[in-house]
């Protein structure tokens, strides 16, 4: 309801030639955690296949630039193997992209390049176990600040996530659009973490690259 007011009230704002339009989209991300252990050392964890899909609304704002709000599901996270045992987290987000988008004319369409900041919620987690026949899962708890008292046999995350989006793409005349996407995670998702003692240089943040295909009405 709030985008379908945004773009309302930019009616009046259109360039000639240009006009609001709103888009569905969704394609597959490949996503990781990078950043430090308990000790600095750098993470060595392997990517997974994620998915997103959702919505958002072009809105004219200059000749041939777009202000670009919408709404994701996005599924993120990594693995990492050591010796027989492979760790998987999955971690679901909704997230708010704001982009800014500039398109071309390119033939019969238009091509695209965007850039904006994004903020994202986690509302579930798994984190799997997998070592031979034998398989543990999880789910995921989200905190800020893990007390002294909390299993350690539990995981923890900070729901609120934050960061960058790059992407580039085509869009045909009739609607229908493809295009690369690259996020980059700012915020630290690691929480701290009162269960263990000493000098914790944990930093863990979502990276991750995708495509997408759409239709934008």
């Amino acid at each position: 309801m709030i985008l379908m007011l945004t773009a309302s009230l930019a009616v009046a704002q259109v360039p000639a030639g240009q006009r609001t339009a709103f888009g569905i989209l969704g394609g597959i991300n490949i996503q990781n955690l990078n950043g430090q252990d308990f000790n600095g050392d750098n993470l060595e964890n392997d990517v997974i296949i994620g998915y997103h899909a959702g919505l958002n609304i072009q809105i004219p704002v200059a000749p041939d630039f777009y202000f670009q709000p919408g709404v994701l599901y996005s599924s993120k996270g990594a693995e990492n193997t050591s010796g027989p045992v492979t760790r998987t987290i999955n971690l679901s987000y909704i997230e708010i992209p704001l982009n800014f988008v500039y398109k071309g004319l390119l033939g019969n369409g238009y091509v695209m390049v965007g850039f904006g900041p994004y903020a994202g919620y986690a509302f579930s987690g798994t984190d799997k176990h997998d070592g031979g026949s034998v398989s543990i899962e999880n789910d995921i708890e989200f905190k800020n600040v893990v007390d002294a008292s909390d299993p350690l046999t539990a995981t923890y995350f900070k729901a609120l996530d934050a960061g960058a989006n790059i992407f580039a793409g085509y869009e045909m005349a009739g609607g229908l659009f493809f295009q690369l996407n690259t996020q980059l995670g700012l915020l630290n998702i690691n929480p701290e973490d009162n269960r263990f003692s000493g000098d914790d240089k944990t930093a863990i943040k979502n990276t991750g690259y995708g495509v997408s295909l759409g239709y934008r009405l």
